[in-house]
């Protein structure tokens, strides 16, 4: 694998960040790897992972330092998703979706709100995205939570669905529509909600193709009672705070494909050097090198284009909408790729759950579905170029 890493074209990391990611290999390596088929098979949380990435205080690396974070670098925060996804990709959601949850609060929330809600997240919390609903999926437009303010408080009313880590969250940030506005976009406003509201509940917890340790969940909010100090940028401002965190959440899910992709992607090369055909081994046959051939050189364009992306918004750059479709779109698709041609490369082993490509192959499926679509991004990308 040493040619395949050459050319993993990675940021140079200082110091400090080197040694972090070589801890977070190493617990990937011993901790993370070694558990992911069991807990695929019990569907059961995995709190043990949560635990260890919590060792590593891996939470604070995307937090402020005012606010208990060390705020490192995106790059960093891209490659650790990437690394605990190739180990555990149902952990990799789970901790990346963090991130996607509170990020809103980092770039929008107000001193006060900050200082109230990062602490604990830096310290170990899990957050929530709430976004879809059964009507308002890669559109979010079409959402009906309402939220009516009256007094010192909102009224949260609705549901959603599809929620990553929504039964386990310590804050969920939850968008919905101003009650008083009559703008389907224009109303769309955000808020955080904080585990034990009353009136919070999770309807249930879905049971998954893939990444099964990761909660997915339906929640309802009966006539929720949130604090007006949760609210962030006011009514209506949920649109603008919604579109700068997909363009955070997107490159992220692209590491997680990649993560996968990568696995898959050792996987198939560690087997077909050993399984022997013919009297040769199977990595001799022209045909397999072709598809090695194309399956490392996509990976290693996409990571680069990964990494590109990863520096643009370390940068500053926020008009990224474009490049983070492209990025999540491609990665998506190239997991999926990989992991569907690592299992044919297996044989019939490949369909066997004794081989980790079975589990690959579900769990990159979902990185098309989730944070739009990829016909969506599609769409996206197409209509970028129309003149206006």
């Amino acid at each position: 694998m040493n040619v395949f890493h050459r050319l993993d074209a990675m940021p140079p990391f200082d110091d400090e960040e080197s040694l972090l990611l070589d801890a977070v290999r190493a617990m990937c390596r011993d901790r993370i790897a070694p558990r992911a088929g069991a807990y695929d098979r019990s569907a059961e949380f995995p709190w043990d992972n949560v635990r260890d990435i919590n060792e590593l205080a891996l939470n604070s690396l995307f937090i402020p330092e005012d606010y208990g974070g060390v705020g490192l670098s995106y790059a960093v925060y891209l490659e650790c998703v990437r690394e605990i996804s190739k180990a555990c990709a149902a952990t990799g959601i789970i901790w990346s979706t963090t991130f996607h949850g509170i990020k809103p609060v980092i770039d929008f929330g107000s001193e006060e709100q900050k200082r109230r809600l990062l602490p604990g997240i830096a310290e170990g919390g899990l957050a929530a995205l709430c976004i879809t609903e059964p009507s308002a999926g890669s559109d979010a437009t079409g959402m009906t939570t309402t939220f009516t303010p009256d007094g010192d408080d909102i009224v949260v009313s609705g549901g959603k669905t599809f929620i990553t880590n929504g039964d386990v969250a310590d804050v969920l940030l939850v968008f919905g529509k101003w009650s008083e506005i009559d703008d389907d976009r224009g109303s769309i406003s955000v808020l955080a909600m904080e585990k034990g509201t009353d009136g919070l509940n999770v309807l249930r917890r879905e049971e998954k193709m893939g990444v099964r340790a990761s909660s997915t969940a339906t929640l309802s909010f009966d006539g929720c009672r949130v604090p007006r100090a949760n609210l962030l940028g006011g009514p209506g401002a949920g649109l603008k705070i919604l579109f700068a965190a997909l363009n955070k959440s997107r490159p992220s899910v692209a590491a997680q494909a990649l993560g996968i992709a990568r696995a898959a992607f050792e996987d198939a090369v560690g087997y077909i050097n050993t399984r022997r055909q013919s009297g040769r081994s199977i990595i001799e046959f022209q045909g397999i090198q072709f598809m090695l051939a194309d399956m490392a050189t996509d990976l290693a364009m996409c990571e680069n284009w990964l990494w590109r992306v990863a520096g643009m918004i370390d940068g500053g750059e926020t008009d990224v909408g474009i490049e983070a479709s492209m990025l999540k779109m491609r990665a998506s698709d190239l997991a999926m790729r990989i992991a569907t041609d690592a299992v044919q490369l297996h044989g019939g082993y490949g369909y066997c759950a004794d081989y980790r490509v079975e589990r690959l192959m579900r769990d990159a499926k979902i990185c098309q579905i989730w944070e739009g679509t990829n016909q969506v991004h599609r769409q996206l990308i197409g209509r970028s170029f129309i003149e206006r």
